[in-house]
């Protein structure tokens, strides 16, 4: 079993940013396609932003390209999610989730991932 542990949200105001880290308790991160998703109050968990093992491809929700970056960086074993020009929309608890099945690229769907970290509150006021 693999913890991820998720740190980084709080409130910003809107155009502020926020960088969320995730790191693997007990594994290595090298191990893992990387993904993350978040989900507002009453609306389905959706795909935000993911990366590959190796870090060499990212992927990106239409709603945050250009302005979210994911990022890896296998020797500190952590991903992180960099937020910049936040919304009041993109308000929602952000989730990480490691993949071990998938070896090249990453998926976009939540059914693929087998871990999940316990999520962290995003708060973006107007």
């Amino acid at each position: 079993q693999v913890r991820l542990v998720e740190a980084g949200g709080g409130l910003v105001q809107a155009g502020g940013s926020l960088s969320l880290s995730c790191a693997p308790s007990g594994r290595a991160i090298s191990d893992y396609a990387m993904g993350w998703f978040r989900q507002a109050p009453g609306k389905e968990r959706e795909f935000v932003a993911a990366v590959s093992r190796s870090g060499s491809s990212t992927y990106y929700a239409d709603s945050v390209k250009g302005r979210f970056t994911v990022a890896r960086d296998n020797t500190k074993n952590t991903v992180l999610l960099q937020m910049s020009s936040l919304k009041p929309e993109d308000t929602a608890v952000y989730y990480c989730a490691a993949d071990y099945k998938t070896y090249s690229g990453a998926s976009r769907e939540t059914r693929t991932y087998n871990y999940w970290g316990q999520g962290t509150q995003v708060t973006v006021s107007s």
